[in-house]
Parts: structure tokens; sequence; C-alpha cells
């Protein structure tokens, strides 16, 4: 107990030191990286979306740096190949011995953190080369099984309103996300002081905060993490709340709701609720933790119907209506 005390302390003292790091490069956008981080110590990949500009690509470069992560960005293009991102076997020739084998180049997806960048401008085909890697931390080609470095996560960005030339991401994609991340436009205030920083001759010299090997350790410690029964209940009463034929789903999701959460957004609800617990320097998951990331774990996670589309309903507002009606 008193080393999962002292690995708490370590972690919120290192999450302010992150967080103070950032501050010196990506202004605003606080309640994101937040999220990030909730994911990094979870163990589990982000979507980003939010239209050009917003600094999502620096903002995911800048905590790779900041916690001593290999760093690799892909940029997501339609004539994108599997091979491009896994890596691909090529013929050798011994010079001395004139054998020749085939040996395994790897490719961009062999690092910490892989920014998967407009993932959606790619064909499927491409999509799901990223599938095995994103569950199983590792790659199959040739017949050979190749295991990723660890920690391993992806965080893809995609753009809401450009969608000519676009693939959307297939659910059982999207599911393979922990959280899918909303970077909206940022106050005045913050955009006075992003335009003041960005035009001038300064460069921010960032410090290294956690090593790979921390963030491991950190992936065992939030499982570690009790959540009581009545929690896990929660958590579980509101992923089934979001089926439309579940008994217990309200009226609203039964007119709105055409496809709801499987089981993997009750494991991930419980997990970012202990991971935000440990940021809050809390050694028990809540309800109310539960609630905090219940928009970023279910709002990719549900399918609206037509009648939703007509009446400008999208998920987060079924997320909401979720959030006040199911009691602890």
């Amino acid at each position: 107990m008193n080393d999962n005390l002292d690995a708490i302390d370590k972690l919120v003292q290192g999450k302010d030191l992150i967080l103070n790091q950032l501050r010196q490069v990506v202004i605003g956008q606080e309640e994101a990286v937040y999220q990030i981080l909730m994911a990094f110590f979870a163990g589990g990949h982000c979507l980003l979306e939010g239209v050009p500009g917003l600094a999502k690509t620096l903002m995911i470069k800048t905590i790779s740096q900041v916690l001593e992560l290999q760093f690799s960005r892909i940029q997501f293009t339609p004539d994108l190949m599997p091979a491009d991102i896994i890596g691909t076997d090529v013929l050798e020739e011994d010079r001395t011995t004139g054998q020749r084998q085939m040996r395994f180049i790897q490719g961009p997806i062999f690092t910490n953190v892989l920014l998967a960048d407009e993932i959606n401008r790619t064909p499927p085909k491409t999509q799901a080369a990223l599938l095995e890697a994103m569950q199983e931390h590792h790659v199959t080609t040739g017949g050979q099984v190749y295991r990723l470095d660890q920690p391993f996560f992806v965080l893809a960005t995609q753009n809401p309103i450009e969608q000519e030339g676009t693939y959307p991401l297939p659910e059982a994609q999207l599911d393979r996300f922990m959280f899918k991340i909303v970077i909206d436009y940022p106050t005045e205030q913050e955009e006075f002081q992003i335009v003041s920083s960005t035009t001038g001759i300064d460069e921010a010299t960032l410090q290294h905060v956690l090593t790979g090997d921390d963030i491991v350790e950190l992936h065992r410690i939030v499982r570690r993490v009790p959540a009581a029964d009545n929690v896990v209940k929660y958590a579980v009463r509101m992923v089934r709340s979001t089926r439309c034929r579940d008994p217990v789903a309200p009226d609203f999701v039964e007119q709105w709701v055409r496809w709801g959460a499987g089981p993997r957004a009750g494991q991930y609800l419980i997990l970012g609720a202990k991971a935000r617990a440990i940021l809050k320097g809390r050694f028990n998951a809540a309800c109310e933790d539960v609630r905090a990331v219940a928009h970023s774990v279910l709002r990719h996670r549900i399918l609206t119907n037509f009648q939703a589309e007509a009446e400008g309903v999208n998920s987060d507002t079924i997320v909401d209506r979720l959030i006040e009606n199911i009691p602890e």
C-alpha cells in the first residue's frame, strides 16, 4: 500500500510538471491534454477530432517529448499502403557467402507514440493495418509475429468539416480507441497568447518528466486502483442504457439511437475513472470519475439514427441525458 501511495505522489507531482512543461509550447487545451494523460496512464489509445490549426499534432509531439517516448508520425493519404505502416520484407544478399535471405525492415509503427494524422483519409484496408497493433501490441507479416515496444500508444487525428476524399472509420476500429477527444477553438485570451508567442524568436526548452518504464509501471498501478461494486454497476448501467433494445434503456435512447456501446466501453469507463482518480491524488475510483470520462468514452460508440440527425441530436447530447437520468 505504501508503494502505491508513493507512486500516486510521484504521478501527481509528475502531472503538474508535465502540464508546466506543456504550457511552454501548447497554450490552452488543458482539458484535452488532461484526457490524453489519462489515456496514457490507463494504456489506451485516443482519437482527436478538431478543425485544422488547433495544435493537435503539436500537442501529441510535445507530450511524447516530455514523457521521453519515441515518436513517429504517419500522414495518412489515399495511396498509403499497409506496408508503409508495418514495414516490409526485403531480399538481401550476403556479399561474402553469396546467400540470399529475407530481412524485415520495420515501419513507423515500431515506436512508443504513433501519430496517425488524418486517419480517415486512407482506405479501410490501410486503416485495418492498425487494428492488430492497437489491440494485441504486435504485428504479423510474412508469417512472423513482431512485438512492439512498450508503452505503445496510437493517437489519431481527423478533421470533422472536410469530408471529401475521406473514408469513415469502421465501428470496429473506433471501438479500439479508449477516448474520442473533441478539440475546440481557443478563447480570445488564449488565441492572443498563441499569436504572440508563435510569431517571435523564443523557443521553449522542454525537460523530460517521466520515462517509458515509468509509464508501464503506472499502467499496473492504475489497474490496482479499487473500484467499488456500486461504481462498476453504475458504469455498466450507463453502457447498457445506450442500447436501444436493452430493457434499461430510457425512451430517448429508443427514439434516437441506432446502435449502442459494447462491453469495451464499460472497461474503458472504469479504467478512465481509475486513471482520473490517481491524477486527482485518490486511490479509489468514484462515480464522479465515471461521469467525467463518459463523453470521451461513449461519444464514438453511440450511433444515432435518422430521427436524431433530423432533430439535431448527437451522441454528446445523449450522454448528457444519460448522466442526468442514471442514479448512482
